[in-house]
């Protein structure tokens, strides 16, 4: 479901537009009927085609971008839990001097679902810390030191013989690209598109409408359009911020990914 502010900030660009359109139509109304001869208003609707055309080709744009970066965490974060799952085989395949480093994996997966999506229900069947302070994206110090003790445990596992000796290798090596792969899951955090562009290109929006609103006439039939209009463009700007919060709102990553990397390690 979509959150709060997901909502509110669809709620503040269907309002600012709307806001727009209106304003233009009541200015249609306000001025004198010189200024709205078939001359002036052919020139303005020149220059308001040429802000939709730059409108569109920035909303497309943005978009694609928005959906990229998405479609990045959403990758990022499976290759994520398909790595955790993996560390976990290799341990398991070791033996019994692995089991306590298990454990603590186990638990740092737990912990990362219970803290990135604490909306949904909190896994059960193992132990790991309290995440109401943990932050939902980003680096959080208690996760980084427990992958970090992880790491520990697995280069002091003390290999009697050929096997485990390449088994240690095995896990080492999973180990340093799990690392590598959290570190992309926390980089995706960063979003493409800066809050200040978002507000130049609602500031575009609100000057097609106004000129939109200067140019129909008062009937039902154009107040009609008029709307459709703006619910459309706010919907593709909820769209574009909902997407740019990658774990909440409508199209964030599921957790599902990290609930069966989880299953597999606690079968």
């Amino acid at each position: 479901m979509a959150t709060m502010a997901e909502t509110l900030a669809a709620f503040t660009f269907c309002a600012l537009l709307s806001a727009s359109a209106v304003l233009g139509v009541k200015l249609r109304g306000w001025l004198p009927e010189e200024h709205l001869s078939d001359r002036n208003i052919e020139a303005l609707r020149l220059v308001t085609s040429l802000l939709v055309t730059f409108a569109a080709l920035v909303l497309s744009l943005q978009l694609s971008s928005v959906k990229a970066a998405f479609d990045k965490a959403y990758r990022d974060r499976g290759a994520d839990a398909a790595q955790l799952a993996q560390l976990d085989e290799c341990l398991r395949s070791y033996g019994a001097d692995a089991e306590a480093t298990r454990h603590i994996l186990r638990g740092y997966t737990a912990a990362v679902i219970a803290s990135t999506w604490p909306q949904e229900p909190r896994p059960t069947g193992v132990s790991y810390p309290d995440t109401s302070t943990m932050v939902r994206e980003g680096e959080d110090v208690t996760l980084g030191r427990m992958l970090d003790r992880i790491g520990r445990e697995i280069s002091g596992l003390a290999p009697a013989d050929e096997l485990h000796r390449n088994l240690a290798a095995a896990c080492r090596a999973t180990y340093q690209q799990l690392q590598q792969r959290r570190w992309a899951v926390i980089e995706d955090v960063q979003g493409p598109v800066s809050p200040l562009f978002s507000s130049i290109v609602t500031f575009w929006l609100m000057l097609v409408f106004l000129s939109f609103g200067l140019q129909v006439p008062r009937k039902r039939l154009a107040a009609i359009v008029l709307a459709i209009g703006v619910v459309s463009i706010s919907t593709v700007m909820f769209v574009i911020t909902d997407l740019e919060t990658h774990y909440g709102g409508l199209f964030g990553v599921p957790s599902l990914s990290m609930r069966n990397a989880l299953a597999s390690m606690l079968r």
